[in-house]
């Protein structure tokens, strides 16, 4: 937040998240200058509407900038490659599911387990006639 601050030429606090949904910002601990520090991070959308907020005609340079170069390199070297972790949308009537595929496995969030696994059914009992064979069979070998 205070990068973006300064590259606006504003006076930016936390306060200006309230206006950020909450997949937009979240507090990081980063290292700088051999300690962790706590750090507010702002995603891509969250600069985007912190800058139509806050307009101001002369950062229209600044979203140019930001949409043309820095982003457009940021998604470049996020190519999918075998390695990299990639996530992905599996949909199905009436819902959907994010999973993440990663070293030729698909990866599912455990909070999201309940919306996957469906009750077991119970099994059938079984038949009163293989328990009675069961037990004359053990009382024939014990015999």
């Amino acid at each position: 937040l205070a990068d973006l601050a300064r590259l606006m030429g504003k006076a930016l606090d936390e306060r200006a998240t309230l206006k950020l949904d909450a997949d937009q910002h979240r507090e990081v601990w980063l290292q700088a200058n051999g300690e962790c520090q706590r750090q507010l991070m702002i995603s891509e959308s969250g600069v985007l509407a912190l800058l139509v907020h806050h307009y101001v005609p002369e950062n229209r340079a600044l979203r140019q900038w930001l949409t043309h170069e820095v982003l457009t390199v940021l998604h470049d070297q996020q190519s999918v490659t075998l390695d990299n972790p990639r996530m992905s949308q599996l949909q199905w009537p009436g819902t959907s599911l994010s999973v993440l595929h990663w070293r030729s496995e698909t990866w599912i969030r455990l909070r999201d387990m309940p919306n996957v696994v469906t009750e077991a059914a119970p099994q059938p009992k079984r038949a009163i006639w293989r328990r009675v064979l069961r037990r004359i069979n053990r009382i024939r070998s014990a015999a």
